[in-house]
C-alpha cells in the first residue's frame, strides 16, 4: 500500500469508481461535478495493487471565532473502495492530509461525519446541533410582498460564491475559498435552481436561495443554502419562499444562526399533527453531524478574545492523531503540557505552574469547550475532560458563547 498525492491523469477513473461504489455519483453531470471538486481541493490517495482505492479531499477556508477568522482545513471527503475496507487506509490517509494542512498553516480542521466515533480517533469533537425545519411555505407569517427575483443557474457560480462569502456570518461560520467548489455543489444538486436579488452597489448578488428537489412539481424542496446580509434581505427571501406555497407543499431549510423559525410559522403544532407520516410532514429535526478540532493551540488562542475575568490554568492535552502519523510527519498533533491563559488576551505556552489548577482534556473535548459547543462542566460529565470544580465554573462563565454554526456543509 502506498500513500501519495492525487494525480488526475492517473487516478481519475479509479476515484470515479470509488464514488460510484459508495453511491455518491451516478450520472455524467455528477462525475463532472466531482472532477471540479477535485480540481479545487487538495487530494491524496492510497494505492492497492497499483490503483487508488482510498481518497481523502481537503479544502482551504476560514472559520469565524467571535469576530476573528481562523484558517481552516475542511476535510471534505474520506472514501474507500469496496475491496479495501477495514484496513485502516482511510484513517491513515485522513491523518496525513490533516497533518499536511496543519503544517501549512491551518489552525482548525473540520468535517461532516458519517457516524459519531470514527473521527474521534483523529482528535475531532462533535459540534453543536443543527436544526432542520420542514414546513409548508404557505404557512410563513411574512406579510411583505417580494420583488420579482432573478433566476439563478449553475452558470452563475461565481456570483453565487461571492454572495456566499459576503453573507451575514456568526460565530463558527465557515467559508471555503475556491469558487469552483460552489460550482461543483450547484452541478451536484438534483433539479437544482436558485432565486435571488442583485442589490449590490455594482449589481452583485446580495441575497438568494439555492434549492434541490426530487419532485419539481410539489416538492419537498430542500434549501441547500441561503445568503443574506441584513434583516430586510432575510425577510424578503422568506416572502419569496412563501410565494411558492401555491404549488410547493413542503420546504426543508436549516435554521439560520440566531433565528427561531417557529416564530414565523402559522400553527406549527397543528401542521405537524395533520401532516404526520406523510410525504409533506411538517417537523423540526436536530442533528449534530459536524466535527472540529484544533490543529494549532496557541495559534487559536492568540485569536481568542473573551469578555470577562482572565482564567489561568495548566492544561494536560492528549491528541490521538499522533498514533496514525509517521515519526517524521511535518506535524504530529498538539498533545502536551501547557500553561493556558483565557480572557481578553489568550495564549498557550509549553510548561506547568504548580500554583495553578489543572485541566485534563483530549483535543476534541477541549476544542468543543473553546468553541462553545458545550460548557466545561457538561463536557466533564460526558467527554474526556476533567478539572477541579472551581476551574470548571470559571470556564463555564468565561466561555459563554453563541452556538457555533458552520453554515456551510462539506
Amino acid at each position: 500500500m502506498r500513500f501519495r498525492d492525487y494525480n488526475p491523469g492517473r487516478d481519475k477513473e479509479a476515484v470515479h469508481r470509488i464514488y460510484r461504489e459508495i453511491g455518491w455519483i451516478e450520472k455524467k453531470k455528477e462525475q463532472e461535478a466531482m472532477d471540479l471538486f477535485l480540481e479545487s481541493s487538495r487530494a491524496m490517495v492510497a494505492e492497492v495493487n497499483g490503483e487508488a482505492e482510498s481518497l481523502v479531499i481537503t479544502a482551504s477556508g476560514l472559520i469565524r471565532y467571535l469576530k476573528e477568522d481562523l484558517t481552516l482545513s475542511a476535510l471534505a471527503g474520506v472514501t474507500t473502495g469496496r475491496i479495501a475496507r477495514k484496513r485502516g487506509l482511510a484513517s491513515q490517509l485522513a491523518a496525513m492530509a490533516i497533518a499536511r494542512d496543519a503544517a501549512q498553516g491551518a489552525l482548525v480542521s473540520a468535517l461532516g461525519m458519517f457516524e459519531q466515533g470514527y473521527y474521534n480517533q483523529l482528535g475531532f469533537g462533535t459540534g453543536g446541533y443543527e436544526h432542520w425545519c420542514s414546513f409548508d411555505p404557505a404557512q410563513l407569517e411574512v406579510e411583505l410582498s417580494p420583488r420579482i427575483p432573478r433566476r439563478i443557474t449553475p452558470d452563475d457560480w461565481e456570483a453565487v460564491h461571492s454572495s456566499r462569502l459576503s453573507r451575514n456570518r456568526g460565530h463558527g461560520s465557515c467559508n471555503l475559498e475556491a469558487a469552483r467548489l460552489t460550482q461543483s455543489e450547484m452541478l451536484w444538486s438534483k433539479n437544482g435552481f436558485g432565486l435571488g436579488y442583485c442589490d449590490g452597489a455594482h449589481g452583485e448578488l446580495t441575497h438568494h436561495f439555492w434549492y434541490r428537489t426530487d419532485d419539481v412539481e410539489c416538492g419537498p424542496y430542500s434549501i441547500s443554502w441561503m445568503t443574506y446580509q441584513n434583516r430586510d434581505q432575510f425577510l424578503e427571501l422568506l416572502a419569496l419562499l412563501k410565494s411558492l406555497g401555491d404549488q410547493v407543499r413542503l420546504v426543508k431549510v436549516r435554521e439560520p444562526q440566531g433565528i427561531q423559525l417557529q416564530d414565523l410559522l402559522k400553527k406549527p403544532f397543528k401542521m405537524r399533527q395533520v401532516s404526520e407520516k406523510s410525504k409533506y410532514e411538517s417537523r423540526m429535526r436536530a442533528s449534530a453531524y459536524w466535527q472540529v478540532r484544533i490543529c494549532d493551540l496557541n495559534g487559536c488562542l492568540e485569536r481568542t478574545h473573551l469578555t470577562g475575568e482572565r482564567v489561568r490554568f495548566n492544561l494536560i492535552l492528549t491528541d490521538p492523531i499522533e498514533g496514525f502519523l509517521e515519526k517524521d510527519a511535518p506535524w504530529r498533533g498538539v498533545a502536551g503540557n501547557y500553561l493556558v491563559t483565557l480572557g481578553p488576551s489568550s495564549e498557550a505556552k509549553p510548561g506547568t505552574d504548580t500554583t495553578l489548577p489543572t485541566l485534563n482534556a483530549s483535543v476534541g473535548a477541549f476544542t468543543r469547550m473553546w468553541l462553545g459547543v458545550r460548557p466545561a462542566t457538561g463536557l466533564s460529565w460526558t467527554d474526556e475532560l476533567s478539572a477541579p470544580e472551581e476551574l470548571l465554573e470559571a470556564l463555564d462563565h468565561l466561555l459563554c458563547l453563541p452556538d457555533p454554526k458552520p453554515d456551510w456543509d462539506f
